[in-house]
């Protein structure tokens, strides 16, 4: 089976970013330490917008300058040393700003379909260049910020004309909608873990110009979920993630769709989520005959000491028989 680590490398973007230090770079740090011996190489979709932001704003503020500094940097350790660094697109940067202490967030346009299609094609022009300078390689691969890549078509526009024709942003089952995000990955089938696709990216298309390698998911009862909450109220230190800001709010009746009923999850590496890496792992090795591909997802600013110790001995048991691979 052909296992890919991917993560989405960015700051928090409800009240308060974090820092970069706490929410990026010290938590992909730890995880180079858990890899390296096994000699594994993950993908970091990397925030292309905050790279912008900070290219905007360093010039005016000496922290933000450090913070460039720092983060391109670990890019191009990681792109040098063959790791994966592809775009990640969260484009509600074009309506934020940093006042001086902090950095101030405008969601109102979180996903590029609340932007016109001439906009859509601009950005992910712009997003990929920058992308392409600070890590000296061309990315490949493209995920949808809080996965929400439909409509497709002008996204798909933007990402030909910038030679990005691979996508992960699909989980099978998933289905979200709020005034930040919407998706609908519903109709897909669970273990197909690799198809083309045109103008729709849920719509397999034998002839499609474009690749989805879906994130995989999980199918979990509401008692997980139940576990998960009391595991945030007991404050273990294993559990604390390693980021200090706060994320944008889950709407209530999702929360509440997550308690009182099954649901799909991304098989994550983030917090309390991570202690389903093998049941996963094993439902996928059997339903894919042992050679289709496991995608897995994490925040570094969800990581917790608990979360890598589980993926950890994931990759301990499971490196010698199984392709760890990036999307290059």
């Amino acid at each position: 089976m052909n296992i890919y680590i991917t993560l989405d490398y960015e700051l928090f973007f409800g009240s308060k970013s974090g820092t970069v230090e706490k929410c990026i770079l010290e938590p992909t740090e730890e995880l180079l330490k858990l890899t390296n011996p096994y000699g594994i190489k993950f993908t970091c979709f990397v925030d292309s917008g905050y790279l912008l932001a900070l290219e905007k704003f360093k010039s005016d503020f000496r922290s933000l300058k450090s913070d460039y500094e720092k983060i391109t940097q670990q890019i191009r350790y990681l792109a040098d040393n063959g790791h994966g660094v592809e775009l990640h697109i969260h484009p509600h940067w074009e309506d934020s700003y940093y006042d001086g202490a902090k950095w101030v967030f405008h969601t109102e346009r979180y996903r590029l379909s609340n932007f016109s299609e001439e906009e859509i094609i601009d950005i992910i022009s712009r997003y990929t260049k920058v992308l392409e300078r600070i890590s000296g390689k061309s990315p490949q691969a493209y995920r949808a910020g809080g996965w929400s890549a439909q409509p497709f078509g002008p996204i798909g526009k933007g990402l030909k004309k910038n030679g990005v024709l691979i996508d992960s942003t699909v989980y099978p089952g998933g289905k979200y909608l709020s005034n930040n995000q919407s998706f609908d990955f519903s109709r897909v089938d669970q273990y197909k873990t690799k198809y083309k696709f045109s103008n729709d990216l849920v719509k397999e298309d034998e002839n499609g110009e474009f690749t989805e390698i879906p994130i995989s998911s999980y199918k979990v009862p509401p008692w997980f979920f139940w576990k998960f909450v009391l595991i945030k109220f007991s404050k273990q230190s294993k559990h604390k993630a390693y980021g200090d800001g706060s994320a944008i709010k889950m709407a209530k009746s999702n929360v509440l769709k997550l308690l009182f009923s099954f649901s799909h999850s991304v098989v994550s590496i983030d917090g309390y989520k991570a202690s389903l890496l093998n049941k996963a792992f094993r439902r996928y090795r059997t339903k894919t005959a042992n050679n289709g591909n496991m995608v897995l997802i994490g925040h570094p600013k969800a990581f917790t000491r608990f979360s890598l110790k589980k993926l950890s001995n994931f990759m301990e048991s499971t490196y010698r028989d199984h392709n760890y691979k990036t999307y290059q």
